[in-house]
This record gives structure tokens, C-alpha cells and sequence, in this order.
């Protein structure tokens, strides 16, 4: 296990049994069995770990949807294996999941904030698009409107696997927001998200992924990697940022290679987005 993610498990421990504030440095890296100046080489404050552990968590959390949505379900299996993705995510993370929902003093934070709100217009730009695939024309009037029912099945449902000791069937819960999700879209006529409002939904939604950023990303991830595969996926992907050259068949050929290892999967994520593949 790499020394940032043993770093972040037994953090999320000790948050979870004591609270964050109560947490000190010296407890964590004593649960972890490394010296202090280990964990500083990790992260240089708290805080720092906190949004990273964020970071962690939703990365995967974006990329497991955008997988659903833009995978091979049919359209009558889309809705269900959404909703699975996402509660099997709760379920796997719940620990974590009651920390944030629990610690009011991360709300504090301004640089956390921003961050999640960027999650979230990332995850609302997903939901679009599915709904875009799944409906066409016939929800242009209220697909905003019902992205945000979608939003609000996934974060009151979610408290159930978060803070729930009641038997949950996945399946059945899948099943039966995919249900009502298909109800409200075949039958919402009165848009509160207006034509005029639009814009101001659907702009951090269309962001694009900076050429420096991506670039920053590429370069963090070179050397650490012993696969030579992932090595050279990312040197090349590199290369075509600063120098474009290949086609779309072989750069998507190249963030499949990421796609294969869980570890690159947001790098794999970010580089479609800019390549917009």
C-alpha cells in the first residue's frame, strides 16, 4: 500500500472515532507505525490531508459514473447501473462517507468548498449527458430540473447506507429510483430551471480541461509508476499535448492503457475530457 493511502485509511479511522479536530498529527502517524516526518512528506498540514482524502474518494466516485454513463448499458439498464455505481460507492465508502457528513468544520473551509463544488459540477455534467442519451429531445425544456431530482435521490438515499443499520437490497433500491427517475422524466412539463437560468446551471459544467494542467497531472505521475506501459501511455500523451500528432483511434488507445490500472483512472478521466473522447 502506498504511504499516502495507508496515510488517509488511518486517518479516516481516527476521524471517524474521535472527530477530526480531536485528531492530532501524533496520533495519526502512531496509528500508522511512521515517524512525523514521514507523514510531512506526504502532506504538509492537516488540511492538506483532508483535501486530499476528498480528492481520493470523489475522483473515484466521478469516474465510476462517467464509466456507467458513457459505457455500453443499454438504454433500459443505464438508469439502474447508475444508481448501483453510486450506492455501491456509499457502501464500500461509509466510514468516510459519515466523517464529511458528520464534521461541520470542514464546511469551513474555503479551498474544500471550492473543490467540491467542482466535483459536483463535474458529476452534474455526467447526469446530463446520460439524460441527454437517454431522453433526447424530449427533455431540452427540463433536464436541468430533473438532473437535480436525480441529485437529490443519490445524497437522501445515500444516509441510509451511511448511517442506516436497516438490510439494504442494492438491486431493489436501483431499481426503484431508476423507476421514479423515468416517471419524472416521461412526465416533469414545468420547468423551474428556465431557458434564462440555464446558462448559469450549465456553465461550470462546461468548463475545459487546461493544457497546464493536464500537463502538471501527466508529469506527477511519470516516474512514480513501474508499469511500463502506464510509463509510456503517459509520456505519450504528454508528447501529443505539446505536440499533436495522432489520431483519435490511438490516444484513445492510449487512455484505455490508464483505464486498465484503478490508480489512473481520473488521469485516464481528465485526458478524455481534453481530448474530448
Amino acid at each position: 500500500m502506498l504511504k499516502k493511502q495507508l496515510i488517509m485509511e488511518k486517518a479516516i479511522e481516527l476521524f471517524s472515532e474521535q472527530g477530526f479536530e480531536a485528531t492530532s498529527v501524533q496520533q495519526i502517524t502512531e496509528r500508522c507505525g511512521i515517524s512525523k516526518g514521514a507523514f510531512y512528506l506526504s502532506f504538509k498540514t492537516k488540511d492538506e490531508l483532508v483535501i486530499s482524502m476528498v480528492d481520493y474518494y470523489l475522483q473515484q466516485f466521478i469516474t465510476d459514473i462517467d464509466q456507467v454513463v458513457r459505457g455500453t448499458y443499454s438504454k433500459e439498464t443505464v438508469l439502474v447501473e447508475f444508481y448501483k455505481s453510486i450506492f455501491q460507492a456509499f457502501k464500500a465508502h461509509s466510514t468516510s462517507a459519515r466523517v464529511f457528513f458528520n464534521e461541520k468544520v470542514f464546511l469551513t473551509k474555503k479551498e474544500l468548498f471550492h473543490k467540491i463544488t467542482a466535483y459536483e459540477a463535474e458529476m452534474s455534467k455526467s447526469i446530463i449527458y446520460m439524460l441527454e442519451q437517454l431522453y433526447q429531445d424530449k427533455l431540452q425544456e427540463t433536464k436541468y430540473d430533473v438532473m437535480y431530482c436525480i441529485k437529490g435521490f443519490m445524497k437522501s438515499y445515500a444516509e441510509l447506507f451511511i448511517f442506516s443499520d436497516m438490510p439494504l437490497d442494492l438491486e431493489q433500491l436501483a431499481k426503484s429510483l431508476a423507476e421514479k427517475t423515468d416517471i419524472i422524466a416521461h412526465h416533469t412539463t414545468i420547468p423551474f430551471i428556465t431557458a434564462d437560468l440555464v446558462p448559469f446551471i450549465a456553465k461550470p459544467c462546461e468548463q475545459d480541461v487546461s493544457k497546464d494542467a493536464l500537463l502538471q497531472l501527466l508529469e506527477q505521475n511519470i516516474d512514480p509508476t513501474e508499469d511500463p506501459i502506464v510509463k509510456e501511455s503517459l509520456v505519450l500523451l504528454r508528447q501529443e499535448i505539446e505536440n499533436p500528432t495522432y489520431s483519435k483511434a490511438i490516444i484513445k488507445g492510449l487512455i484505455e492503457n490508464l483505464r486498465q490500472d484503478t490508480a489512473y483512472h481520473w488521469i485516464a478521466y481528465v485526458s478524455a475530457k481534453y481530448f474530448n473522447i
